[in-house]
């Protein structure tokens, strides 16, 4: 099994920070009540077409591929308050209202930030958002714990990230099988071509290719070209980081790529869902 190289130190430090919050988290709330929580609310069983239809699964890769299918850019547009290299993106955060523009704008998914602590992120934001638009959700965060996983169903996510360079091949598999397995699809991030190779090795729909260097936080998007030889068919690749202008974007589907995430440009925005309409969707 491939382990973890040399890992960037900002990434290092979400991820000790990540480890002691899950485990406060799990002294709050045990895992077994979690679980029995989660079967309830889908009939007894950890059957996600049971679920009741508030928190049933929306078909977050499916709803990117009938996007990209009727020729269309699949957008997953980010709803993120800060980050740790540009600090607060809005002051006047509204995840439902950012929601709904978004869904009209033209999203095909929605991403919520849920770190606390280096995000200013939280559980609420993808509830909020996730009920107010007929969207699917993922949940961005740096999950490390099958506990993040069974919080991410209840909360009532569609899909989760995993992040390549967090995780070593046996967690990220297990991580992996447990969110398909909940009904979710899993978006794998990756940096490079090791990267990328250890995701393909897992089942999934979904590939993130983040165009960001976590080291020197240089975006870059031949990191995304340079990875397209890569890529099976049977695989939707998502481009994430760095799509600012309809150049890139031109760029990106000329090159065969249809589906993105971004969220930095639109948070700026007065209205994030105008914004995503003229990069995305201008004539």
């Amino acid at each position: 099994m491939a382990e973890i190289p040399d890992i960037p130190d900002i990434l290092r430090k979400i991820m000790d920070r990540k480890v002691v919050e899950v485990a406060e988290r799990r002294q709050r709330r045990p895992y077994a009540e979690l679980d029995a929580e989660l079967r309830t609310v889908q009939g007894g069983g950890q059957d996600a077409d049971a679920a009741p239809t508030s928190l049933a699964p929306r078909g977050f890769a499916a709803a990117l591929q009938t996007r990209v299918a009727a020729g269309q850019p699949a957008v997953i547009a980010e709803i993120k308050k800060a980050s740790p290299s540009k600090g607060v993106l809005r002051e006047d955060f509204r995840p439902a209202e950012i929601a709904r523009s978004y869904e009209r704008g033209g999203a095909a998914c929605l991403s919520v930030l849920t770190d606390r602590d280096f995000f200013q992120g939280g559980d609420t934001y993808l509830q909020e958002a996730r009920a107010a638009c007929r969207l699917p959700v993922i949940r961005k965060d740096f999950i490390l714990d099958p506990y993040q996983v069974l919080e991410a169903r209840l909360l009532g996510a569609d899909c989760i990230l995993l992040i390549a360079a967090c995780l070593d091949d046996t967690p990220m598999a297990e991580l992996n099988a447990q969110a398909l397995e909940l009904g979710m699809d899993v978006l794998i991030e990756v940096h490079d071509r090791a990267e990328l190779e250890r995701a393909l090795a897992l089942p999934g729909k979904l590939i993130g290719i983040n165009n960001r260097d976590l080291r020197s936080f240089r975006v870059s998007l031949d990191t995304t070209l340079g990875l397209l030889d890569a890529i099976p068919p049977e695989r939707l690749l998502v481009t994430e980081s760095g799509i600012l202008s309809a150049a890139d974007v031109a760029l990106m589907r000329g090159h065969g790529v249809h589906a993105f995430l971004v969220g930095e440009a639109f948070m700026r925005a007065p209205d994030p869902g105008a914004a995503l309409g003229r990069l995305f969707f201008a004539s």
